[in-house]
């Protein structure tokens, strides 16, 4: 029986600015950007965390950041991008995978996150359980994010699958029933 491969993911997230005199505060990749802008949103818009989980979620087969947190869902208004993405890991560990990594561009003209990218890398990695790295980009000017009308991140994620104990290597819903191999 050949072990199951592993599985990729890819997230993207946007939100838009919130108004200058907006009280929300700006949270991105876990971490609390004091004297900046903020952006709208049903929980805290941190466009870095709902990246990472909406990547979780597709290389799981598992939905979306809409389907497990989405507006219809009064729960998770206001909550954290951390305590989302800690939601998505655990969601995608139930569903039989282990997460080998999670890797996050955040698009836009602020904040800088070089200042504080091993905080963030840490705060996320916290979150998801697994290892996070956290990029920053602009886009020279160009679309909503360049205008600064708004912050977009893109992620991906690398999920393994758990060992079921059996030594295939396969997670327990990739195992077929003995009829069904060829």
């Amino acid at each position: 029986m050949t072990p199951a491969a592993p599985r990729i993911g890819i997230g993207v997230d946007v939100h838009a600015a919130a108004p200058e005199d907006s009280p929300r505060d700006l949270w991105i990749a876990g971490l609390r950007w004091e004297g900046q802008r903020a952006l709208e949103g049903h929980s805290d818009a941190d466009v870095a965390c709902h990246a990472a989980c909406d990547a979780l979620f597709s290389a799981a087969g598992i939905g979306d950041l809409g389907t497990h947190f989405g507006v219809g869902r009064p729960e998770w208004e206001g909550a954290s991008g951390s305590r989302l993405l800690g939601e998505a890991a655990r969601l995608v560990r139930e569903a039989g995978y282990e997460i080998g990594n999670i890797s996050v561009q955040v698009i836009g003209n602020w904040p800088r996150l070089s200042r504080r990218r091993e905080e963030a890398c840490a705060a996320m990695t916290a979150a998801a359980g697994a290892p996070v790295a956290v990029s920053g980009t602009t886009t020279d000017a160009l679309g909503l994010t360049g205008r600064g009308e708004g912050l977009a991140a893109m992620a991906t994620a690398l999920l393994v699958p758990a060992d079921d104990g059996s030594g295939t290597g396969r997670a327990p819903e990739q195992t077929r029933p003995e009829e069904d191999r060829a």
